[in-house]
């Protein structure tokens, strides 16, 4: 029995990964910590949870949050995991990150992200990123072993972006330099932070994008797509146009994927070059252009990324729509299939639900 602790409890991230792990065979939760309604239940904060989960939130300078864990789900802002990882690793913890401190593994790589993004350059534990490792696990899961101390969970436009486009960067179907991401996410991708910003009066009825100038999970889609199309002698650095959009509804990542052709091709041939690239990898799905299962309600609670390939001939252009839970398949559901990865168990336990609908 794998026990948990969940830093950061209160929050959409906590949430998430609390219920999955209600659900997993061999996880037991020992500790939630938070900052936020520390001595209530957590099936106080969020009451769909009573009766699976009334253990108290304790704060994080509390001795019962000090207590040691074998995993430790770090659902924080940026810079609170790359403060409290070497604690928890030196009591014997595995660490699952859920922000921007691990998903880099130099202090380059970690300076140039913070940079982008307006941030501290300097990474507050340097020498923790070479024990990371990036979780998307259908292109790193080799290195998400039991050996492995950190994971550094991708972010939820990212690894949407990054499946969808990563088959075809690695077989040179695309030129490197042409990918354009349109990405539209539902309110919950602000997270519960900024929920009264986000509420349903300012919310209803708009759209708008955001971030055009620096979104943080650009240089995350780069680096992936980059390293995939190199180690098959595709090589070529990924230069990626990325809009982010907030649309009116609560949960779902619809990213329009594109990327000019370099050989002329068609959606058969695509279709079989995804199906090949994906076919160990039991949470994508590969669909034609005419699939009914084309949009976010048929992922929606779900783990699963949806990817519908298409061609335009007449552009020669390669489209490819994902469709993931930003929740789910976005942040906890791959935290998990991570867990699943570090501890040895098979990669789809407590993750193969078919989700709800409508």
């Amino acid at each position: 029995m794998t026990r948990v602790k969940v830093v950061g409890a209160s929050g959409y991230g906590g949430v998430g990964i609390i219920e999955l792990l209600l659900r997993h065979p061999e996880a037991r939760i020992v500790t939630l910590v938070a900052q936020e309604s520390v001595g209530a239940p957590v099936s106080e904060l969020y009451p769909h949870l009573a009766g699976f989960c009334d253990m108290t939130i304790v704060a994080p300078d509390t001795p019962e949050a000090q207590e040691p864990a074998d995993i430790v789900f770090m659902s924080t802002p940026d810079g609170v995991g790359m403060k409290a990882s070497r604690a928890e690793l030196e009591r014997g913890a595995q660490i699952i990150d859920f922000s921007g401190d691990f998903r880099f593994n130099t202090e380059a790589e970690y300076a140039e992200y913070a940079t982008r993004i307006g941030k501290n350059p300097v990474h507050a534990d340097p020498a923790l990123l070479p024990l990371s490792v990036y979780g998307a696990a259908e292109l790193h899961r080799d290195e998400i072993n039991p050996s492995r101390k950190i994971v550094g969970n991708p972010g939820c436009f990212a690894i949407s972006c990054i499946l969808g486009l990563a088959p075809a960067a690695a077989s040179g179907l695309v030129r490197m330099d042409s990918l354009i991401c349109d990405c539209k996410s539902g309110v919950s991708g602000a997270g519960k932070k900024l929920a009264s910003a986000h509420h349903f009066p300012n919310r209803y009825e708009t759209m708008n994008a955001y971030r055009l100038s620096g979104h943080q999970h650009v240089m995350e889609i780069e680096r992936e797509l980059t390293r995939v199309a190199g180690a098959n002698d595709a090589g070529a650095t990924a230069l990626v146009t990325f809009t982010a959009q907030v649309v009116p509804m609560c949960r779902g990542i619809m990213s329009c994927l594109y990327g000019e052709l370099v050989r002329e091709t068609d959606e058969t041939d695509v279709l079989s070059l995804y199906k090949e690239f994906y076919k160990d990898s039991p949470f994508v799905r590969v669909l034609p252009s005419n699939s009914p299962a084309g949009g976010t309600s048929f992922v929606r609670g779900t783990n699963y990324a949806n990817i519908v390939v298409s061609v335009d001939k007449r552009t020669r252009k390669l489209r490819v729509v994902s469709y993931i839970d930003n929740l789910m398949k976005g942040q906890a559901g791959s935290a998990l299939q991570c867990m699943n990865l570090l501890r040895g168990y098979p990669e789809t336990m407590g993750l193969c639900s078919p989700g709800f609908y409508p």
